[in-house]
C-alpha cells in the first residue's frame, strides 16, 4: 500500500490536536513573561526590532491559559478576538471532516485572504505605531 491509502484523514488533524495540547502543557508551566525561558524569539522581530501581527501570541495563550483573559487581550488583541475564533473554527472543521472520513482544505477565497491580510497589516502598523 501506499502511504496515502494507510493515513485516514483524520490523523493530521488529531496528530495537530496531541502536538497543540503537549505545547500547552509546556506552556503552562514556562512563564513567557518572565526572561531567560526555552520559547522561541519571533523571527520578524529579532530582524526587524516591529512586532508582527502575532507577536504576544505566547504570552496570550499563557494568560488564557491561567484564565486571565484581560491580560491575554492586552498581549495581543488581534489574535485573541480574530486569531483564536478562526483557529477554533477551521480546527474543529478539520477534525469533524477527518473524523467522518472527509479530507478537509479550507478555502477563504480572494475577498477572504485580502480581508485576513489586510487585517494582520493593519493591525501590525497600527501596534507599531502606537508603541
Amino acid at each position: 500500500m501506499t502511504p496515502r491509502r494507510m493515513s485516514h484523514p483524520a490523523l493530521p488533524p488529531l496528530a495537530a490536536l496531541a502536538a497543540g495540547g503537549a505545547g500547552a502543557a509546556y506552556l503552562w508551566r514556562t512563564n513567557p513573561h518572565e526572561g531567560g525561558r526555552l520559547l522561541p524569539r519571533c523571527p520578524f522581530n529579532w530582524a526587524t526590532g516591529l512586532d508582527c501581527p502575532a507577536c504576544g501570541g505566547t504570552r496570550m495563550t499563557y494568560d488564557m491559559l491561567h484564565g486571565d483573559l484581560a491580560a491575554a487581550f492586552q498581549d495581543n488583541a488581534y489574535l485573541l478576538l480574530l486569531g483564536v475564533p478562526l483557529v477554533l473554527w477551521v480546527g474543529g472543521r478539520w477534525l469533524y471532516e477527518g473524523l467522518r472520513g472527509r479530507r478537509y482544505r479550507p478555502r477563504f477565497g480572494r475577498r477572504g485572504s485580502a480581508a485576513l491580510l489586510g487585517s494582520a497589516v493593519a493591525w501590525a502598523v497600527l501596534r507599531n505605531a502606537l508603541g
